[in-house]
């Protein structure tokens, strides 16, 4: 399955809530580009020299990445994949790269969330310094100010989470999304759900779509 939304819209906090629940690996490409950059491998090297001319990674390192963790024996019950594509051509390349290794996409979950909840949900975003752990100012306060529950860090907010940041965010969002609903709506594989609702309403809906696609899955 794939997790789609706007900046804000819980992907993150779902898909590895999801992962624990129907015991499927959760895929990021965030972490995979970090973990291969890290552990210097070929591709992770590639990526680094993008990265240091402070221009982005090109979608075909981050799709190489990709189809190498896809190709990992923990997905062949499947997995949840988040946030990627991003635009259609990377839906079409996925595509591609899932069909040559006989895989597909069951079904695609783009979590719906007005613009208002996206501003107030990244201004108030607190991150941890050390296990990147997400808190929120009023939605979900860490124990004690400033410091992670699970790991103590140090909490901070990201420079990218200002108001005005977050609107041109959300703009760009729009603009690369519109056409790749369409195209996952040509498949007849996507749903809509609100992702202004309570957190853990929404994760039973994406269990019970989960559910519908393979009944072998452990809950």
């Amino acid at each position: 399955m794939i997790l789609l939304g706007p900046p804000g819209a819980g992907k993150g906090t779902q898909a590895k809530t999801l992962a624990k629940k129907l015991s499927l690996p959760h895929i990021s490409t965030g972490d995979i580009l970090r973990q291969n950059v890290k552990d210097a491998t070929p591709l992770g090297k590639e990526a680094q020299h993008f990265m240091d001319q402070g221009l982005l990674v090109p979608d075909e390192i981050v799709a190489k990445m990709l189809m190498q963790r896809l190709d990992d024996p923990d997905t062949n019950k499947g997995f949840i994949l988040d946030g990627y594509p991003r635009n259609l051509k990377q839906a079409e390349t996925l595509d591609a790269m899932l069909s040559a290794s006989k895989m597909d996409i069951d079904f695609v979950i783009y979590l719906d969330t007005p613009d208002a909840v996206i501003i107030q949900r990244l201004t108030g975003r607190l991150v941890c310094s050390v296990c990147s752990a997400n808190f929120h100012v009023t939605n979900m306060p860490p124990k004690v100010s400033g410091i992670c529950d699970n790991c103590l860090g140090k909490l901070y907010q990201r420079t990218d989470d200002s108001v005005e940041t977050v609107k041109r965010r959300i703009e760009v969002y729009k603009k690369e999304v519109s056409s790749l609903i369409k195209y996952y709506e040509s498949k007849g594989n996507i749903y809509r759900l609100s992702g202004d609702e309570d957190s853990d309403l929404v994760l039973d809906k994406i269990v019970a779509l989960a559910r519908k696609y393979d009944d072998s899955l452990k809950v």
